[in-house]
């Protein structure tokens, strides 16, 4: 779950994909890469990581040392703390640092069907490192132009980044549908690619609600749109053929 821009719904996408993979029965991992650890907040996981990132990267703390369980059955927490802000010093220090995160996520291949990573909003070499991981990448939009423009240049960063790259599936997120240029943007990208998900993600106050009461949207108003967006985010995600 990535974007260069932040603020487009990506950590509440990441939690309700990770809640309905679980549901089914797969065994899933979240990965929170971002300092603030707002995924973290949200599975009420406290934000310590022993040894902070840099002896994950260097490899001193094994990762599935710091994997936490959450209140929901097969849904586990690799959790981020403030300690992740550097993980770009870390990466840039180790040895063959862009499949760095793929090499750490290799161990645990045999424990977990789905691993999510919920990815900070940078270009940077996290960036570039979890372009090597993911088999997916999963870009929630916000149909206004400034992301359009963030889109264009994500585009290039994948279309740039050595192989194995991964697929691109576009959302549209924090949807008013009230809008016109909301309108005109989604029907003109939907027009133009084929990587864009039918799946569409309302502004909704229900997923704000996430914040305070800490729990996924499909927990707390299952029957609600913006629960119902999710399902059928992750029912394409979960769909899409084998790599």
């Amino acid at each position: 779950m990535y974007n260069i821009k932040g603020g487009v719904g990506k950590t509440a996408a990441a939690v309700n994909l990770a809640y309905l993979s679980a549901k089914e029965g797969h065994r899933t991992l979240l990965w929170d890469l971002d300092p603030q650890g707002a995924a973290t907040f949200l599975f009420r996981v406290r934000p310590r990581v022993r040894g902070g990132v840099k002896a994950l990267i260097k490899g001193r703390t094994p990762v599935d040392a710091l994997i936490k369980g959450t209140d929901f059955d097969n849904l586990d927490l690799l959790p981020a703390d403030v300690s992740y802000r550097k993980m770009d010093l870390a990466l840039n220090r180790a040895d063959r640092s862009t499949r760095r995160i793929a090499q750490l996520l290799k161990p645990l291949n045999a424990e977990y069907d789905v691993v999510i990573l919920d990815c900070p909003p940078s270009m940077s070499l996290v960036s570039e490192s979890v372009l090597r991981a993911a088999d997916t990448l999963v870009v929630p939009l916000v149909p206004t132009t400034l992301s359009l423009r963030t889109f264009d240049l994500l585009n290039d960063l994948v279309t740039q980044a050595k192989p194995p790259r991964p697929r691109l599936l576009t959302f549209f997120s924090m949807v008013d549908g009230r809008k016109r240029l909301h309108r005109e943007i989604i029907a003109q990208v939907g027009a133009e690619r084929t990587d864009v998900a039918r799946a569409v993600v309302p502004a909704a106050s229900i997923i704000e609600q996430m914040g305070p009461r800490r729990l996924p949207v499909m927990v707390l108003s299952p029957t609600s749109l913006a629960a119902a967006a999710y399902q059928d985010l992750w029912a394409e995600v979960r769909d899409l053929p084998e790599r």
